[in-house]
């Protein structure tokens, strides 16, 4: 499995544009729950979109609701394609495990991209998803319904996705500062995505 995602960078640079033109021709199933992130931000907040592909739908959503959008994708043509759509907003090319700023957003977003990091790259990410979360603020990312690994397929390419187990999701969170205000185990309702949703705070010490 390891080799599968260690490809995904390059799977996705490779299919920039026929994934950006799928996903925009697909119906938006899973808008409630970004419209629920949305919701417990204040007008105006920043927001970090990690993993934003082409933009399209999501943070073209995001930046017509009036809040201020950074995102972040390995993909060169991806934000290309964000560039000319949103040029008012702010685009980086970087691996999200890697990525670092100093600043500190309203929200942060890790939607359809969190996923495709192996156990030990998600375990990574949340004191990123740390550093990167102002007090208050909203992290929201999805992945599976229960520890394992899946291989899709786009195009005739494997894809990888990843998941931890849900508790272990709750227990990473609270370690991190995060209290869980929500979490979604793949309802029609959703997209079928399985997410979770917090609010930084304090960390919980290790023991």
């Amino acid at each position: 499995m390891s080799q599968h995602a260690s490809r995904i960078v390059a799977h996705y640079e490779h299919h920039a544009l026929s994934w950006d033109a799928d996903r925009r021709a697909a119906a938006w199933t899973d808008k409630p729950p970004i419209e629920r992130f949305l919701a417990l931000l204040r007008p105006g907040a920043t927001v970090l979109d990690l993993g934003c592909g082409g933009g399209v739908p999501v943070a073209t959503h995001i930046s017509a609701q009036g809040f201020s959008v950074t995102g972040v994708d390995s993909s060169p043509t991806m934000i290309t394609l964000c560039r000319t759509r949103m040029p008012d907003q702010q685009w980086v090319v970087a691996d999200m495990r890697s990525w670092t700023s100093g600043r500190r957003f309203d929200g942060v977003l890790a939607w359809d991209s969190f996923f495709h990091l192996g156990h030990d790259d998600q375990r990574r990410m949340f004191p990123i998803f740390a550093a990167c979360t102002a007090s208050g603020g909203i992290l929201m990312f999805n992945a599976g319904p229960a520890h394992g690994e899946a291989i899709g397929s786009y195009r005739g390419d494997p894809l990888y996705h990843a998941s931890l187990d849900p508790s272990e999701y709750a227990a990473v969170l609270r370690h991190n500062g995060f209290e869980l205000i929500a979490h979604s185990a793949g309802e029609p309702a959703n997209g079928e995505r399985s997410f979770w949703l917090a609010r930084a705070g304090r960390a919980d010490p290790m023991v």
